[in-house]
C-alpha cells in the first residue's frame, strides 16, 4: 500500500495535514465515527473535551488496527466537534492526532456541529487503504 501525500505548489502547505492524498492499494477500509466511549459504550469524560478527544482518537486507532491497518494507512479523517472554536479546540485535537498518527498527515476535515449524541463533544471517522 502506498499513500502519496501532495501539497500542490499553488496551495498553502498546512502544518498538520496534507492537501491531497493519492491512495494506491487493494483494500479500502471505512471506519465509522468513533466516539469517546469505553468498551461498554459508556461516555468517557462527560463535559471534558480533552478527555473525550483522547478517547475518540484511541478508539479510532483500535478500529484501524482491527481492520489490519496501521495509522500510516489512513488517507482521510473527518472530525466532528460540537460548537467548534478554533483556538480552544484545535490544539487539543492536534495533540491527540499527533499521538495516533505521529508524522503521518492524512487529509482531514474539521466540522463544527450543533450536536452529537447527548454529552458527546467529538466524533472521528476515517478512510484507510492497505494492500489486499
Amino acid at each position: 500500500m502506498t499513500l502519496e501525500c501532495i501539497n500542490p505548489k499553488d496551495l498553502p502547505t498546512p502544518d498538520t495535514y496534507t492537501q491531497v492524498v493519492v491512495a494506491k492499494g487493494a483494500k479500502l477500509i471505512f471506519v465509522a465515527g468513533q466516539e469517546p466511549e469505553d468498551i461498554h459504550g459508556k461516555l468517557v469524560g462527560p463535559g471534558d473535551f480533552a478527555v473525550q478527544v483522547r478517547q475518540a482518537f484511541a478508539n479510532l486507532g483500535r478500529a484501524i488496527a482491527a481492520a489490519g491497518a496501521l495509522p500510516r494507512h489512513v488517507a482521510k479523517i473527518t472530525i466532528y466537534v460540537v460548537d467548534y472554536q478554533l483556538h480552544t479546540h484545535y490544539p487539543i485535537i492536534e495533540e491527540a492526532r499527533l499521538t495516533l498518527f505521529g508524522d503521518h498527515k492524512p487529509t482531514n476535515v474539521v466540522l463544527g456541529v450543533a450536536s452529537l449524541s447527548p454529552g458527546y463533544l467529538i466524533e472521528v471517522d476515517a478512510f484507510a487503504v492497505v494492500d489486499g
